[in-house]
């Protein structure tokens, strides 16, 4: 037997012999990991925990090229389940970077947020990174200090409900779709036919009751003026100044003011520690790091035709989202 028969012969036996028992290697972090602590900066007792929210807020599981990450619903309330477990925690940072998601998802992050808040008796600042709209808004109402960054994006508070509509090309091409239903407003909000003005009603009739609810909330845990009201159903965005001056943020700075403020209104010690939950040790973390593990980062697509837009990235639906920043 010369020496390469040899060695297959080897490799082969291994196999064998392994079976169904062979070792896994695991080449990378996944959310399969648990969360850890990791201290971001401090030394004295006390802990200020800083969560990231960012992206478009959603119930729906992160697909990637080689697996499936938790919603950013499941990732917060994880961090959040947690930290009710430490006593140490004294205050949640929530650093928020997103232009707003699903109607249902914004109210599930802001109610499980609240809830943290009243169960544990803990202090929360926001800090608003690049954009906090619309449901990046929502999600922030429970905040005792809302901090935007001097170049925030923010506002959109209101609702979009958003579908498709095929009508022009089936009517330029000829073809047509047959249903039959149970009811006339059954197939309302259909793609492949226009719809009464019953309809247009009823839908905006429902994305009114949305936005109202919406503006509700935010009377409640901000108590505007009426004329800073009627100013903010408009649903338009706001830099920072005027955000603040309508009351809609407390203070204009940057993230290690929001630390210092978190710190100050928890009565802790100026150098209590400032944690974060991390499944993948990052070296040199600090409180830029928005990932929780590794895993977090998107694959790109083979091809990138460039379209990053509304319509590529949402499905039909009601939405508390600021449509031009989705996918930055």
């Amino acid at each position: 037997m010369n020496r390469i028969g040899f060695i297959v012969l080897i490799l082969t036996s291994i196999i064998i012999m392994g079976g169904c028992a062979a070792p896994q290697v695991k080449l990378f972090s996944d959310a399969s990991d648990p969360l850890k602590e990791s201290i971001l900066q401090g030394t004295e007792k006390g802990k200020v925990l800083v969560v990231s929210l960012r992206g478009v807020i959603s119930t729906r599981p992160k697909e990637g090229t080689f697996r499936t990450m938790p919603s950013m619903v499941q990732e917060i309330v994880s961090q959040l389940r947690m930290a009710e477990k430490d006593k140490e925690i004294k205050c949640l940072l929530l650093k928020v970077d997103s232009p707003g998601g699903t109607a249902t998802a914004s109210d599930i992050l802001y109610n499980e947020i609240l809830a943290f808040k009243e169960r544990t008796k803990a202090k929360i600042v926001v800090s608003m990174m690049d954009i906090a709209a619309s449901g990046g808004y929502y999600v922030s109402l429970p905040a005792d200090v809302i901090f935007a960054h001097p170049t925030t994006i923010t506002g959109s508070i209101g609702v979009i409900f958003m579908r498709p509509n095929v009508t022009g090309f089936i009517d330029k091409i000829g073809l047509t779709m047959d249903v039959n239903k149970s009811g006339k407003n059954k197939d309302m909000g259909s793609p492949f036919r226009r719809p009464t003005e019953e309809e247009t009603q009823i839908l905006q009739d429902l994305t009114d009751g949305l936005a109202d609810r919406f503006l509700k909330l935010v009377v409640k845990h901000r108590g505007l003026e009426e004329t800073s009201l009627s100013m903010i159903s408009t649903a338009r965005v706001y830099l920072p100044a005027e955000a603040k001056a309508l009351g809609l943020i407390d203070r204009i700075g940057y993230l290690d003011e929001a630390v210092a403020e978190a710190i100050k209104i928890s009565g802790l010690p100026e150098k209590a520690k400032v944690v974060a939950y991390r499944r993948t040790v990052f070296p040199n973390d600090n409180l830029y790091n928005p990932l929780t593990t590794s895993s977090n980062v998107q694959a790109k697509p083979l091809f990138d035709l460039g379209i990053r837009n509304a319509a590529t990235h949402l499905a039909p639906g009601f939405y508390y989202v600021w449509t031009p920043a989705i996918g930055l």
